[in-house]
């Protein structure tokens, strides 16, 4: 029979339909869904060699090579850097100055890569480039949230195959990210507990949901996962802010990125993805009742008209099988 779920942390309720439940060997993507890539593309703004191409650069990370990851600001930005936050209200209309920050996030030289295919110290490297921007940005009096993303395929967002990341810092807190702060609050009111902590230490204890687990971080498909294969890597340690992660924690996290995305790429064959660094607003660092987490949503299905109209998902794999079948993907040795 079909099962409604509820996410707790989101309090998403969640058709798991597993009247029409598809197996997940069926989610696998065809051989002919991405065409191969150069290693190098004299017009793409982001390969080795044509940085003037590129938007201003606000960081660039080095070794004895060159530069391994590069943030530049977008050239056409959601956001302006410059300004005041101004708030209006008239009425009912209200509005703000689109201050901010939009930044891309050039993850390496080479054209042809991604991340599930980049060395450990890869992504590293591109997870320290995004905690040095957000400690960076945080202290800016104007901003309230930072939302660091990844687009990568056609139905995904992206609009450029380099690989590459994005940030932009808001002057408002996003109403999503606001719901699920105030739940998270309720929850640590009524019980003392960190809801994100309490739902690791769940997902550990009944373990079939879980993809991965190393010292610091584990990857697990949710009890109401969102759609097939929507996969959250929780730290093991209580950080509300992405910006207290440690640098022996930032590559233990890489390996546990690349593992997962591997998973993904091997098992699923390549999916268009979508993945989002969650954290706290800036105002509120270090909170005993949030934890920041990366999650990960593959582009395997589609939200039509019943979750437009109702905010509800319908499910189409089970979360327990979906997480099997990427536990059984063996990766490549490098």
């Amino acid at each position: 029979m079909t099962e409604l779920r509820q996410n707790i942390i989101t309090r998403d309720w969640v058709i798991i339909a597993t009247e029409r439940a598809r197996r997940p060997d069926e989610f696998i993507q065809p051989d002919n869904s991405r065409p191969a890539l150069p290693e190098y593309r004299h017009n793409c703004p982001f390969c080795w060699g044509n940085e003037e191409l590129t938007g201003t650069e606000s960081l660039r990370l080095c070794d004895e090579r060159g530069w391994r990851v590069r943030s530049v600001f977008n050239k056409f930005p959601a956001l302006s850097a410059e300004g005041d936050r101004i708030r209006t209200i008239n009425g009912l209309h209200r509005s703000m100055s689109g201050v901010g920050f939009h930044e891309v996030i050039i993850e390496h030289p080479r054209h042809d890569l991604t991340m599930a295919l980049m060395e450990v110290a890869d992504l590293a490297n591109i997870l320290k480039v995004y905690r040095q921007r957000y400690v960076e940005i945080r202290h800016d009096p104007r901003i309230e949230s930072i939302i660091i993303f990844k687009n990568h395929g056609l139905s995904a967002g992206t609009s450029l195959e380099h690989p590459h990341s994005q940030l932009a810092a808001t002057p408002i807190v996003p109403s999503q990210l606001r719901i699920r702060t105030q739940e998270a609050i309720r929850f640590f009111d009524d019980t003392g507990e960190c809801i994100f902590c309490r739902a690791l230490a769940d997902e550990l204890a009944d373990e079939q949901r879980i993809i991965a687990a190393s010292d610091h971080f584990v990857a697990f498909i949710p009890y109401a996962a969102l759609s097939p294969f929507h996969t959250w890597i929780f730290p093991r340690r209580h950080a509300s802010s992405f910006d207290e992660i440690t640098e022996v924690e930032i590559i233990d996290l890489a390996a546990t990125l690349k593992t997962v995305l591997g998973k993904l790429y091997y098992g699923l064959n390549n999916p268009d993805y979508n993945y989002t660094l969650r954290s706290i607003p800036t105002a509120d660092e270090r909170a005993a009742y949030f934890h920041w987490y990366i999650a990960i949503v593959p582009r395997t299905s589609v939200a039509a008209g019943f979750e437009l109209g109702s905010g509800m998902y319908i499910n189409t794999a089970v979360p327990e099988e979906s997480a099997r079948f990427l536990r059984s993907v063996n990766l490549p040795e490098i």
